[in-house]
């Protein structure tokens, strides 16, 4: 089965791109990263890719006069590198139409809620103010919604009494770095398909199941 050919967005840490890399290299996931594109300069997921060889750059959002430019040129990068697939790992931008239509349904993203519960920003400082006793990650296509494409995977982390911010985060983190690998190897073995139910809503079959 050949091989998934991966472009990754970043703009920080770089700790979902460290996954997908050492999964990659560990045998796990049948896939390259061909291209890893930061719109910010100097983060430290640069520097993992740059570490792993993996062919990055740092394109500016600053350095364009609208989201529309930035997109385009993003697109271009990215075909370029021969990338059919698109992850963003911590990718602090909504994409436009452009970039949606030029990967359709092949752009995952990972949300820190249990959508579509808590979509947007802040979801973690969202699940405590409303009171949920769980909470969790989503890895869903990315759709011209905020958080409201198609979902692949969830996994549920619980909410303890002591649980600020920085502490369900940090719970959520780390069992996101596994959920996006195990959603890219289950997309690498089997595909994914995108059907339209009879309400107009789109969902997925995954690796061959329904």
């Amino acid at each position: 089965m050949p091989k998934l050919q991966l472009g990754v967005l970043v703009s920080g840490n770089g700790t979902n791109l460290q996954a997908i890399l050492d999964a990659i290299a560990a045998g796990r996931l049948n896939a390259e990263v061909r291209l890893v594109i930061s719109n910010k300069p100097g983060v430290k997921a640069l520097e993992r890719a740059e570490r792993a060889r993996v062919q990055h750059l740092c394109v500016s959002h600053r350095e364009f006069p609208d989201r529309e430019s930035f997109d385009q040129r993003l697109v271009g990068e990215l075909r370029a590198a021969g990338c059919e697939w698109i992850a963003l790992a911590g990718f602090m931008r909504l994409l436009t139409h452009g970039f949606l239509s030029a990967f359709p349904d092949r752009i995952i993203n990972v949300h820190p809620a249990l959508l579509p519960a808590f979509p947007g920003v802040n979801a973690q400082k969202q699940a405590l103010d409303y009171g949920v006793k769980v909470a969790g990650c989503t890895i869903h296509l990315v759709d011209e919604g905020t958080d409201t494409g198609p979902i692949i995977a969830q996994k549920s982390v619980p909410v303890l009494e002591t649980d600020d911010e920085a502490s369900l985060s940090q719970r959520i983190h780390e069992v996101e770095y596994e959920l996006y690998v195990d959603a890219l190897i289950r997309i690498a073995e089997g595909g994914l398909s995108v059907v339209e139910t009879p309400s107009g809503r789109k969902r997925l079959v995954l690796g061959g199941a329904v």
